[in-house]
């Protein structure tokens, strides 16, 4: 016995809640597009239909193709295709009117002045009875057989001019095409961000069709006639400047340099001597202390954090840097690099505890982290040589300033990850702010700490090659000197025991006995 169960609510098309639902969309496809509503409703059914991307033709957007998607405000869409269409109307311009021999012509108006030149010595050489007159025969008939070549070359150009315009009318119509095809899918996902977010910009604003019209007509015109008509516009190939101006700002920054310099020097030179007593005691513990000593307590500290085999792996790595003499100069390493990273967690833990629950004051030293972590090294190497001169103490410095940065960020990051609820059910118990910091946020944001302490330890090694080029010793030293001798076999070696000293570090701070 059947029975009837009726149709499913989300299949009745019929229901009033559906009517009223459909209404309401209509209403706002017509808020959102302003212009064609009937047109877009009709296709932005036929879209949101399908889960998949579903092929609609939209002719305005296939006409004016870029300047549509912007005044539609789909600006990633309107960049891409600008390139795009940028590349084919520049090879439409090129077959058209631009001089597609003159780099070969060029080419062979210079090797007719060396000719020339070439001539008038070989008329000296043949009336003063020289023996060079042959070798400079020689070297006419390799010219003129080259300034033949550059003529054929320069020809064979010219007849490119037809083939290049298909070319670019080629691309321009497969770019028109694909946007006329994906315009009213872009346009619908637009128009889904805009039901649950009315800040969007909406419909064609005239403004916008003005800017985005005069921004796409500017830059495809500009590299329209850059390339059509190359060195003609002298400002369009390079940026009008004088060289006058780069000369003054480097003196400003040289003088101003000069002027830290000689107000800080009481202060530059105590934290230079902190510095050196801090790395003069890491080479006391790691380098003058018997070799045996420090292997055990290296393998040692592997087995208590990363468990037997690591600790089996750890002592064939110490193997391989004794047995190829690369102890020392490890070890060197080691208390360098264990220097600027310790100094960097000593001062990067509590600056990232400090700055997690001060959003403003974050704000104000992330800029300067990402200025830290994005300058290229050779760039800071110069102030800090100016203010701490050549020196371990200088490569402790560089290497703190590049590889300092991810122990605030992660500490940041995982004491802000601490959930407030965990936090108030604590505070509700009568936890005071100490309680709530060594008991609370600090062991829930240990693994994300931890990340950036690894990361800390594994830029400082990143380091050791460009800390060598400032007078630090160990094992940069070895590669640097196989750079610049092109000593394979010994920058291969000495990179490996960089490797091993980076892997028993990693597993010493992030491993786990299981």
């Amino acid at each position: 016995m059947s029975e009837d169960l009726g149709v499913n609510p989300l299949e009745d098309t019929d229901s009033a809640a559906a009517k009223a639902y459909a209404e309401e969309r209509r209403e706002n496809i017509r808020t959102f597009v302003r212009t064609s509503p009937d047109y877009y409703i009709r296709n932005f059914d036929k879209i949101g239909a399908s889960a998949r991307f579903t092929a609609t033709f939209n002719v305005m957007a296939g006409l004016f193709g870029p300047i549509w998607f912007g005044a539609r405000g789909l600006w990633s869409w309107a960049l891409a295709f600008l390139v795009v269409e940028a590349i084919g109307f520049v090879q439409i311009a090129r077959g058209l009117f631009g001089d597609l021999g003159a780099d070969a012509l060029a080419r062979v108006a210079s090797i007719e002045g060396t000719l020339d030149l070439r001539y008038r010595q070989l008329a000296a050489a043949e009336e003063s009875g020289s023996d060079r007159a042959a070798a400079i025969q020689r070297q006419i008939d390799a010219l003129e057989a080259n300034i033949e070549g550059f003529r054929v070359e320069a020809e064979t150009l010219a007849a490119q001019g037809p083939s290049i315009v298909l070319a670019g009318l080629s691309i321009l119509i497969v770019a028109k095409l694909v946007q006329a095809i994906v315009a009213n899918w872009a346009l619908e996902s637009r128009f889904s961000d805009w039901l649950s977010d009315r800040t969007i910009r909406f419909g064609m604003p005239v403004s916008q069709i003005v800017f985005s019209a005069a921004f796409m007509v500017l830059l495809v015109a500009t590299a329209m006639v850059h390339y059509s008509f190359p060195g003609r516009f002298e400002f369009l190939s390079a940026f009008p400047t004088e060289n006058s101006i780069r000369l003054a700002s480097i003196d400003a920054v040289e003088d101003f340099i000069a002027w830290c310099v000689a107000n800080s020097v009481t202060f530059f030179e105590a934290l230079t001597s902190a510095i050196r007593w801090l790395l003069d005691a890491m080479e006391v513990a790691l380098v003058q202390t018997p070799w045996i000593v420090v292997a055990a307590l290296i393998v040692l500290l592997t087995w208590l954090t990363a468990g037997l085999r690591m600790a089996i792996w750890s002592g064939a790595f110490l193997a391989y840097m004794g047995v190829l003499g690369f102890w020392e100069k490890a070890m060197t390493t080691l208390a360098l690099l264990g220097t600027a990273a310790l100094l960097s967690i000593v001062i990067g833990i509590p600056l990232g505890m400090f700055s997690a629950r001060r959003p403003r004051f974050y704000a104000v030293i992330q800029p300067i982290m990402d200025f830290m972590q994005t300058m290229p090294a050779f760039v800071f190497m110069v102030p800090v040589i100016a203010f701490f001169g050549v020196g371990k103490p200088a490569a402790v410095i560089v290497t703190m300033i590049f590889g300092g940065t991810p122990v605030v960020r992660l500490t940041v990051l995982g004491l802000r990850g601490v959930p407030e609820s965990v936090r108030e059910a604590a505070i509700s118990f009568g936890a005071n702010k100490w309680y709530l910091l060594t008991k609370v946020d600090l062991p829930l944001a240990g693994p994300s700490i931890r990340a950036g302490i690894n990361q800390t330890i594994m830029l400082s090694l990143a380091m050791v090659v460009v800390a060598s080029l400032i007078g630090a010793k160990g094992l940069g030293e070895d590669v640097l000197e196989a750079l610049q001798y092109a000593n394979v076999g010994q920058g291969i070696l000495a990179g490996f025991a960089i490797l091993f000293c980076a892997m028993i570090l990693d597993r010493i701070v992030q491993g786990q006995r299981k």
